[in-house]
């Protein structure tokens, strides 16, 4: 099974804390969807011999688009691949484009699950991300698309400046008082070239710390596995039945179609990515000419995103695939450097499955660095 990723590259605002390709113009809208169609069209031998099972629409801000735009690209999926009777068809939304006329038209459409950026529901945190949304229409929002969707899934972002821990916990308490089945969290990022980062530098901002950042992790994992929701990843947590099949997809090492400027695509052994430039993205698909860079993955790099994926997963890293996939010698490198992890109890091992503990949890991508190899002789 294989999944399609779409890149909606539009907002109508840009979040202070946001690195993602995107334009606030919608002038090229048109253009652009012919583009993403054709794209589609142009990369159907690609997968002559899958299935899809995931269609996922990401940004950008696919919501901006309006539903009957949606639904003529999710035909296109329809008229170039081979799809499962019943696809996850998951679409990013933010909360003041979801009225209740757009809800129901969405529930009308085949959309079957809504990802609702949310990000806080405390009005300085919005503030200061500068979204779009007021706490007011985040909360609606969600009570809405309760009426007509099973399947949502919300994002929060802890981590924030000035947030206190208390805060922090009524943002959890109040996502999981509206009964949403996904929740996924992350720890705000100050990225290179953003608002954030400038803030930051003029000293207008100061970033919480990596202990307070914890904090509100350790916190949020606590809460929300006693509230019946399982960390299936570092940040992401699914009520039983609700895991994101995407998502999910991504991290098993599973194939997947990036369509639309930047995004990344995966075939078992290639990476692509597209050319992050609407007007050139557009003018060379108008071409037929497919503007993408592709990288071949050599054992070492499957190995390492392996060890990075496993890690940050409750399937962890399976010292029998190391063996069978890269090799002898990988898994005891694997060992080698888990060893002094292991001693620490923020890894162990059950059976032949390396996992992060509880404690090492929040740790992984700096334990999964350690546990990489740069050229093995």
């Amino acid at each position: 099974m294989s999944g399609i990723y779409i890149h909606i590259p539009f907002c109508k605002q840009a979040c202070h804390y946001c690195d993602f390709h995107f334009s606030t113009s919608l002038g090229k809208k048109e253009a652009m969807l012919y583009a993403l169609g054709k794209e589609l069209e142009l990369r159907k031998e690609e997968f002559a011999g899958e299935t899809v099972a995931t269609i996922y629409f990401g940004g950008g801000t696919p919501s901006v688009l309006e539903t009957e735009e949606i639904e003529l690209l999710v035909a296109k999926v329809y008229d170039f691949y081979k799809v499962v009777e019943h696809p996850e068809i998951t679409l990013e939304a933010n909360p003041d484009d979801l009225s209740e006329e757009k809800i129901l038209q969405l529930a009308a459409s085949p959309i079957n699950r809504l990802s609702i950026g949310v990000q806080s529901f405390f009005e300085e945190d919005l503030t200061l991300m500068n979204r779009a949304h007021n706490a007011a229409e985040a909360k609606q929002c969600l009570k809405l698309a309760k009426q007509h969707f099973d399947n949502i899934s919300i994002d929060l972002i802890y981590g924030m400046p000035n947030m206190s821990l208390e805060r922090w916990q009524t943002n959890v308490d109040t996502a999981i008082s509206y009964a949403i089945p996904h929740i996924s969290s992350y720890a705000l990022t100050v990225e290179p070239k953003t608002a954030l980062a400038n803030f930051v530098k003029k000293g207008l901002i100061t970033p919480a710390s990596d202990e307070e950042a914890q904090e509100h992790f350790d916190f949020l994992n606590t809460r929300l596995q006693t509230s019946g929701y399982e960390c299936y990843e570092i940040s992401n947590f699914a009520k039983p039945g609700f895991q994101s099949k995407n998502n999910s997809a991504y991290w098993q090492q599973k194939k997947y179609l990036g369509i639309g400027p930047s995004a990344h695509s995966f075939d078992g052994h290639r990476r692509g990515w597209n050319i992050n430039n609407n007007p050139k993205y557009i003018k060379a698909i108008g071409q037929g000419v497919l503007p993408m860079e592709v990288e071949e993955l050599s054992t070492t790099d499957k190995y390492n995103e392996y060890i990075m994926t496993g890690l940050r997963t409750v399937w962890g890293v399976s010292l029998n695939r190391i063996t069978s996939e890269f090799g002898e010698k990988y898994t005891e490198y694997a060992l080698l450097q888990a060893d002094k992890y292991i001693t620490q109890h923020l890894l162990f091992l059950d059976g032949n499955t390396l996992r992060t503990t509880k404690k090492g949890l929040f740790l992984a991508d700096g334990i999964a660095s350690d546990l990489f190899l740069v050229n093995l002789k």
